[in-house]
């Protein structure tokens, strides 16, 4: 695991969400200069690390909604630190948790060199990996759908499909292999929801 370690005079830590961030900027000796709840907007972000600009870092957890402040950060020429997730759970795990706590441990991680860092993807990389993530998320569910069938078959002790259903031209009279209408109605709704 990488950890961010670089001197900066002012270490941001961003808790994000998709309406509200919680900021907390501390300074070399580990004071806190701000400590606030915005507006999830790059302009009320501007406006509150603009004091501090000089020197700054921006660190937040690798959450859904990071893409747009590394991109502002980038287009601000601020150095941004994606911090992983997984590892920082496990690093600033606690009992008292909220916003503006993340926010703080954040900084402070960050301050201390102990930040693990996660890849801040391009942006023209983005689309296609989602895209990507996306597919490997409907080839689970296909699966899923796929051994539910066989499963279900096998509980009511039906011969064998005689091709594979994986294909969809085999598909066809799945569905009428089973003689319960309950249980054939949620075959059907299978092979609906997969074709």
């Amino acid at each position: 695991m990488r950890f961010y370690n670089q001197q900066h005079r002012f270490y941001c830590g961003v808790d994000l969400h998709a309406r509200t961030l919680s900021v907390c900027i501390l300074d070399t000796d580990g004071t806190a200069v701000f400590h606030d709840t915005i507006a999830a907007s790059p302009a009320a972000f501007l406006k509150a690390v603009t004091p501090f600009r000089d020197g700054l870092v921006v660190a937040c957890e690798c959450m859904f909604a990071w893409y747009w402040l590394a991109d502002l950060c980038d287009q601000e020429k601020i150095p941004f630190v994606l911090g992983h997730a997984l590892y920082m759970k496990a690093i600033h795990g606690g009992k008292a948790k909220n916003d503006k706590i993340d926010a703080q441990k954040i900084a402070v991680l960050l301050r201390g060199g102990m930040l693990p860092m996660a890849y801040v993807y391009p942006r023209a990389m983005r689309a296609t990996r989602d895209l990507l993530r996306r597919r490997c998320h409907f080839m689970r569910k296909r699966a899923e759908l796929l051994t539910h069938i066989q499963n279900t078959a096998t509980q009511y002790l039906l011969p064998p499909f005689g091709k594979k259903i994986a294909h969809k031209s085999n598909r066809t009279d799945v569905a009428a292999q089973f003689p319960a209408p309950e249980v054939r109605k949620s075959i059907e709704t299978n092979v609906a929801l997969w074709s």
